[in-house]
């Protein structure tokens, strides 16, 4: 039954290729394997009651991968992920997608161990020696990572007097009349080929403007809340009405 499932989804995804899908020509340009070995090395035991991923290395980092270039929560993530079948394509049909859960502990892990950064900078290598050099232009926006509060209003205490493990890494903010709290991803996508080429993440009450991915000599494009500060490289920032 799994192999008529398998074959019915790649039949139903070839109309969406033909249709242009910019997550399969990605994928064909990273070495996907090597993450192994850089993220293998953060889960000291093996054994079976260790602390092994339940799910794949490979299949983590897109997943990551995937949160990054569509800027998606970790609910939004695992929904898409379980319903576009671009989104299956790319993470290779696996039998079971991670959850919202599972995503957020790989991502913990990775950020205390540095990880994080070696697989962005090595998918960026990767990039560079396909000689995809940026051109036109650089995009930098950011969005909210939501994270389980732990039932707790907005002035309760983090830190140390936080009840739940999850509540002690992030904070509140306010966005418009909604609150929201957890974590902000900020990305920079190149305007060539829609690539992501840097990232940050930080606290939800972190402001746009406080994080700048440019480079010298790079022009990098930014919508009216990043407005009056300035960057490494050429500021290309929308005006707003003084």
């Amino acid at each position: 039954m799994e192999t008529l499932v398998d074959f019915a989804l790649e039949e139903r995804y070839k109309s969406i290729k033909q249709l242009g899908d910019r997550l399969e020509e990605f994928s064909t340009l990273i070495e996907w394997d090597c993450f192994r070995t850089v993220v293998g090395d953060i889960y000291q035991n093996r054994s079976e009651q260790g602390e092994r991923p339940n799910m794949g290395i490979v299949l983590m980092v897109k997943m990551l991968v995937l949160q990054s270039m569509y800027n998606l929560s970790d609910p939004e993530l695992e929904r898409q992920a379980n319903d576009r079948i671009s989104f299956m394509k790319f993470l290779g049909f696996p039998e079971k997608i991670p959850d919202q859960t599972t995503v957020w502990y790989f991502r913990e892990r990775l950020a205390k161990t540095g990880k994080d950064k070696v697989i962005w900078q090595d998918l960026q290598r990767q990039l560079d020696a396909k000689k995809l050099k940026i051109r036109k232009g650089t995009i930098q926006d950011a969005t909210f990572i939501t994270a389980d509060p732990g039932h707790a209003t907005v002035n309760t205490p983090r830190g140390d007097e936080a009840k739940t493990r999850r509540s002690k890494d992030g904070t509140w903010t306010k966005k418009g009349k909604k609150f929201y709290f957890g974590y902000k991803l900020h990305t920079k996508e190149d305007c060539d080929y829609g690539l992501i080429r840097a990232l940050e993440v930080t606290t939800a009450s972190t402001h746009d403007s406080q994080i700048d991915l440019s480079k010298e000599r790079e022009v990098i494009y930014r919508d009216r809340g990043y407005f009056g500060t300035e960057t490494e490289g050429f500021n290309a920032t929308m005006q707003r009405g003084v």
